[in-house]
């Protein structure tokens, strides 16, 4: 289902659009299973270890980890794509219905950008003391008090780290790519509101052509362009496409669930990424289909070599000061 041409001058006018229902359970519901999939094993192994009491086989995808995660963070940490490198993710990111959505806006040469990646946004509750919950056994209640604290601590810092701030998908690429035309596409895997955290964005400020560098990641308060900011409660099913050059940041999660969901993006073929160490790949061309990738196998060595030699990001050399053009397709 491409774009209709209403859809199409949203996304050019506003900087972004959302397609609700664009995608069916039969698209998600494997991308699900996949990642419950790779919980279960890291948890049985956990637990077989003695890292953990309890694994929590019952629970829901929403609950689940989550639950894990009160006792040990592992499993939360290596949650994202390059890190799991599960197949279904994988052949999810070449998912016709959703490509069909993206070659509207880039054209039909479409490569899978490094920056990939999927989120489980903790709930605010899971700290201890948010709740009045400091007597639960899986919180440590009754543990040693030093170790509880550690653990608690750490956990605060992961919960912390998933209200992501004010930031623009430009700030997140290298020079190269600057002029680039990448398009960001997020999805929940859940539906999602201002309870568990949905997307906060600033329409429109695409047409300034800035990028708005603060000292650290994201847009500093002094910094942040003005207009005016919309929440984007999504369902599941509903995908957001989305210029780089967008404001948008999420807000706390303070429900009782994980919220789940994707953030990848797609490019034309052949064009600088700005994560040249690590590897992209084409999911659709329509000159030279023998050039898609379709094998787990690649795609998952590719991410295992490329972390070995970069396992952290390289910070850019400079940030321009005043608007860069970016070429968009149609």
């Amino acid at each position: 289902m491409a774009l209709t041409q209403d859809q199409f001058q949203h996304f050019v006018d506003e900087g972004y659009v959302i397609v609700e229902g664009a995608l069916t359970d039969d698209d998600l519901d494997p991308v699900i299973a996949g990642i419950e999939a790779f919980v279960d094993e890291k948890a049985r192994s956990l637990y077989d270890e003695g890292l953990i009491t309890e694994i929590h086989e019952g629970e829901s995808f929403e609950r689940r980890l989550a639950l894990v995660t009160r006792e040990n963070t592992s499993i939360y940490d290596d949650i994202d794509i390059m890190n799991m490198r599960a197949e279904a993710v994988f052949r999810f990111l070449g998912n016709d219905r959703l490509l069909d959505l993206v070659e509207s806006l880039v054209g039909p040469e479409l490569t899978c950008s490094p920056i990939q990646h999927l989120r489980a946004k903790l709930p605010e509750g899971l700290v201890r003391g948010e709740n009045g919950d400091e007597g639960d056994p899986a919180r440590g209640g009754n543990g040693n008090e030093s170790a509880v604290a550690a653990r608690e601590s750490d956990l605060a810092a992961r919960v912390k780290e998933n209200v992501a701030p004010w930031h623009q998908d430009a700030q997140v690429h290298h020079e190269d790519a600057d002029p680039v035309f990448i398009l960001t596409v997020w999805l929940p895997l859940c539906d999602t509101d201002e309870e568990n955290g949905c997307l906060q964005i600033i329409p429109r400020v695409h047409h300034k052509g800035m990028v708005y560098w603060s000292e650290g990641f994201g847009i500093e308060d002094g910094r942040l362009p003005e207009g005016e900011v919309l929440s984007l409660p999504m369902k599941k099913g509903d995908v957001l496409l989305m210029h780089k050059l967008i404001p948008h940041r999420s807000i706390p999660n303070r429900s009782g669930s994980i919220r789940w969901s994707l953030d990848l993006r797609y490019q034309q073929t052949g064009l600088p990424t700005g994560r040249s160490f690590y590897p992209n790949f084409i999911v659709r061309s329509r000159r030279h289909p023998e050039f898609v990738l379709t094998d787990h196998n690649t795609w998952r060595r590719g991410w295992e070599e490329a972390l070995k030699v970069t396992a952290q990001r390289p910070p850019r050399k400079n940030r321009p000061t005043g608007p860069t053009p970016i070429r968009m397709y149609g």
